[in-house]
């Protein structure tokens, strides 16, 4: 069994209402990514991979090109990013990340879901050093011992590889995400890669009791309309 990471391509919202804030949250994003590095994806690396996430998740492109050229504009709103952490349902770990032009209206969005669900905000710092930052490259293949040779010819800081059901899995500290990228399109030319990501991955997990699940899903519920939320890492183990 592999580490546990969030796979978005399954996840992928299934109702009108769930794909508009799909979009929203992408469309946030990118802009965001635009404003900061640039709007030309060729110059700005993170914004190429992000468009690239999107188009996967089947963002349309309108949503995509309307972002990029809000940017454009130089004005507009300010997002920051900010990150909450506690217990969930469970006693589980939880690391939320937000993009916000309030924080104040952001953290009590958040902290709302933690009480209404009994559940803990902590402070900064309270479950993040159980989280590896990591960055996670998935694509097929079988020869794992070729790509552990072609990133650490390229000096990569590989922290794990995996090789499973036809599909390799790169782990790297969230630092090398990019020249990890590259060193694999150097080595093996255009990669379709499966995920291509930065997460936060939990060092254990805790179970959630049968009794605890449907809480527990009602919390990740509350987090997910929140329209500041851009993701949630969490450690529960669900059976």
């Amino acid at each position: 069994m592999g580490r546990a990471y969030q796979n978005r391509k399954e996840s992928m919202a299934k109702t009108s209402d769930a794909k508009a804030r799909v979009y929203s949250k992408y469309g946030r994003e990118i802009y965001v990514c635009a404003k900061k590095g640039g709007i030309d994806p060729a110059g700005n690396l993170s914004l190429r991979s992000l468009i690239d996430r999107a188009k996967k998740d089947q963002v349309p492109a309108h949503v995509i090109d309307k972002a990029i050229d809000k940017a454009k504009g130089g004005g507009g709103e300010d997002f920051d990013i900010a990150r909450y952490e506690g217990f969930g349902p469970g006693n589980c770990m939880v690391i939320v990340e937000c993009l916000t032009d309030n924080p104040n209206r952001t953290f009590g969005d958040v902290r709302q879901c933690f009480t209404k669900t009994k559940s803990k905000i902590g402070t900064q710092g309270s479950v993040s050093h159980m989280f590896d930052h990591s960055a996670i490259l998935v694509f097929p293949g079988e020869d794992e011992e070729a790509v552990l040779e072609a990133l650490m010819e390229e000096d990569v800081d590989v922290t794990d590889i995996e090789n499973e059901n036809g599909m390799i899995t790169v782990f790297a500290p969230q630092s090398e995400f990019f020249k990890a990228k590259q060193a694999l399109l150097n080595a093996f030319g255009e990669i379709e890669f499966e995920v291509e990501e930065i997460q936060f991955l939990p060092q254990t997990t805790t179970p959630i009791s049968a009794e605890e699940r449907e809480n527990f899903d009602r919390f990740l519920e509350m987090l997910n309309d929140v329209d500041d939320v851009q993701n949630v890492y969490h450690n529960a183990e669900l059976s």
